[in-house]
C-alpha cells in the first residue's frame, strides 16, 4: 500500500499518523523540531500543548463534551491518552502536559509503521500528503501552499469578532433592520442611548488586553484594527465607524439611536451572529464583561470570543472539499491550518484526514459525517462556500442545524442537540464498518447529566 507523508507532529499530525498506522498504512511523519522550532514551543515532543492544559468540558450536553463522545466512538487515540494523563479539573478534561506529550511521543516513535524524520518541510512532497503544520507553519512551507491554492486564499492573521448564540439575544431590545431599510433586514441591531454608549466606551478603553508574544506583534495592527484601539482615537470614533446609527430606527422610540452595534448572521440558519467590526485584543473575561453591556446582549452566550494573533490558515470554504482535501490533488490539510480551533478539534481533524486518506487508498467512499453531529457541523461550517468571511472556529451549538420546535431553556436545547447528534452519528458509523470495523458505538449511548457546562 502507498506510503503517506504527514507534515507536523502536533495534535492533528500525531493522531493522523497513528490512525493510518492502525489501518496498516506506512507513514513518514516529518517534524521540524528540534532542528527548527517556533516561538510557541518548548520541547521536541509530539502533541505538545503550547497554551492551556485544558481540553474543555466533558459533559455530553456541552458541545465540547459531545465532541469527545463522538471521537470515542471513532477510536481517537490521543483522546484516550489524554484521559490517562488527566489531572483534576472539575467538569473539564485537563492533562499533565509533560506526561501527555511524552505518551504520544512514545506511541509514535515505537510504532513500526511510522518513520519519523526530524527536519523542516520546506515544500510539499509528491504522493499522498497530510499537511498538519499548525497555525505557526514555517514561511517556506506556507509559501509552497500558497503556490498550490493561491495567495488570496491564505491568511496570516486571525482577526475574528466574537460570535453569540441567536437564542441568547434579548429580542425585546435587538431589532432586525438593514440601513435605510435596504434588503430584508439582514442585520440585527443593538441600539444605545447616549448614557449607554458613554458607559460602554469607558469600559472598553479601560478593559484588560491580551499581552501578545513578540512573534504575534509584527504588523498586527496594520492588518486589522481592534475595536478598543479605534475607540482610543476619540469618544465618537466608533459612532462614526462600526457603531454608526445612520439609516436605523429603534422601534421602541421611533428615533435613530445614539449608536448601534450590528450583528451579522454567521450561518444560513441564523442560529449564531457575529458582532460586526468587533475584532478585539481584549481578554476573554473582559469581552464577556464589556460586550454584555451592549443592550440586548446582557445574557449573551458566546460561541466564540474575539481573537487577534498570528495564525496561518487557509480559506477552507474555497480551498477544501468536505474531506479537507484540496480538489484535484492527493493532499489533505488537518489541524488549525484549516481554520478549525481547539485541541480536541485538532485531534478530530487529524482522525478525519487519516480515515479519508485510507478510504482513498482502498477505493472506498469518503466519510461524510452528519451535519447534526458536533464534528460534522464544524466540518460543514469550514467547507461551506457560504461561510464568508471565514475565520477560525471551534465546535459549538451555534453552528449546528436548528432543532424542530423551540426549547424553553438553554439546558433543554443543548440536551436536544446532543441527543440528536448521538443518534445520527451512531447510524452513520454503523453503516461504515469498512472504515470503522471496531467502532465503539456504545460511547454514543450514554446520556448527559442534568447540569449544563458553560461553553
Amino acid at each position: 500500500m502507498e506510503r503517506v507523508t504527514v507534515i507536523g507532529g502536533g495534535l492533528a499530525g500525531s493522531e493522523c499518523a497513528l490512525q493510518l498506522a492502525a489501518r496498516g498504512v506506512a507513514v513518514t511523519l516529518i517534524e521540524q523540531r528540534p532542528v527548527s522550532t517556533s516561538p510557541a514551543h518548548h520541547t521536541d515532543r509530539f502533541a505538545e500543548l503550547v497554551c492551556s492544559n485544558s481540553l474543555k468540558a466533558t459533559r455530553g450536553d456541552s458541545a465540547a463534551g459531545l465532541l469527545k463522545q463522538e471521537l470515542d466512538a471513532m477510536g481517537c487515540q490521543l483522546l484516550q491518552m489524554a484521559r490517562e494523563c488527566s489531572v483534576p479539573a472539575g467538569g473539564a478534561l485537563a492533562v499533565n502536559r509533560d506526561d501527555f506529550s511524552g505518551m504520544v511521543t512514545s506511541a509514535v516513535e515505537r510504532n513500526p509503521l511510522i518513520t519519523v524524520e526530524r527536519r523542516e518541510a520546506t515544500d510539499i512532497p509528491g504522493g499522498r500528503v497530510v499537511i498538519a503544520a499548525g497555525p505557526l507553519c514555517s514561511e517556506q512551507l506556507f509559501s509552497s501552499l500558497a503556490e498550490l491554492v493561491g495567495g488570496d486564499h491564505l491568511s496570516f492573521y486571525d482577526a475574528a469578532a466574537p460570535i453569540v448564540e441567536a437564542e441568547s439575544l434579548d429580542r425585546s431590545i435587538v431589532f432586525s433592520q438593514s440601513r435605510y431599510d435596504e434588503g430584508e433586514g439582514d442585520y440585527l441591531n443593538c441600539p444605545m442611548d447616549r448614557d449607554e454608549y458613554d458607559a460602554f466606551y469607558e469600559a472598553l478603553i479601560d478593559a484588560d488586553r491580551v499581552i501578545a508574544r513578540d512573534f504575534e506583534q509584527k504588523d498586527l495592527f496594520q492588518a486589522c484594527q481592534p475595536v478598543e484601539e479605534i475607540a482610543r482615537k476619540g469618544r465618537d470614533a466608533l459612532r462614526f465607524g462600526a457603531l454608526k446609527p445612520v439609516g436605523l430606527t429603534d422601534p421602541r422610540t421611533g428615533r435613530r439611536p445614539w449608536a448601534a452595534v450590528q450583528l451579522r448572521a454567521e450561518n444560513a440558519e441564523c442560529t449564531a451572529y457575529n458582532l460586526v467590526g468587533f475584532q478585539t485584543n481584549l481578554t476573554w473575561g473582559e469581552q464577556a464583561r464589556v460586550f454584555r453591556m451592549i443592550p440586548g446582549l446582557e445574557e449573551a452566550v458566546f460561541s466564540r470570543y474575539g481573537v487577534m494573533h498570528r495564525n496561518s490558515f487557509v480559506d477552507s470554504p474555497r480551498v477544501l472539499d468536505r474531506t479537507f482535501a484540496i480538489p484535484g490533488t492527493t493532499i489533505r490539510l488537518a489541524g488549525q491550518i484549516t481554520g478549525t480551533e481547539g485541541y480536541v478539534e485538532a485531534m478530530a481533524s487529524g482522525l478525519l484526514a487519516a480515515v479519508n486518506t485510507y478510504a482513498d487508498l482502498m477505493g472506498y467512499a469518503p466519510l461524510e459525517l452528519p451535519k447534526t453531529s458536533a464534528l460534522g457541523a464544524l466540518v460543514a461550517y469550514a467547507t461551506n462556500p457560504e461561510t464568508s468571511p471565514y475565520q477560525p472556529m471551534h465546535v459549538n451549538f451555534g453552528i449546528v442545524p436548528p432543532l424542530e420546535g423551540r426549547r424553553r431553556s438553554k439546558r433543554d436545547r443543548y440536551q436536544a442537540y446532543a441527543d440528536r447528534a448521538r443518534h445520527d452519528l451512531k447510524n452513520a458509523l454503523a453503516a461504515r464498518d469498512d472504515l470503522f470495523p471496531d467502532a465503539h458505538l456504545n460511547a454514543l449511548d450514554s446520556h448527559a447529566d442534568e447540569a449544563v457546562v458553560s461553553e
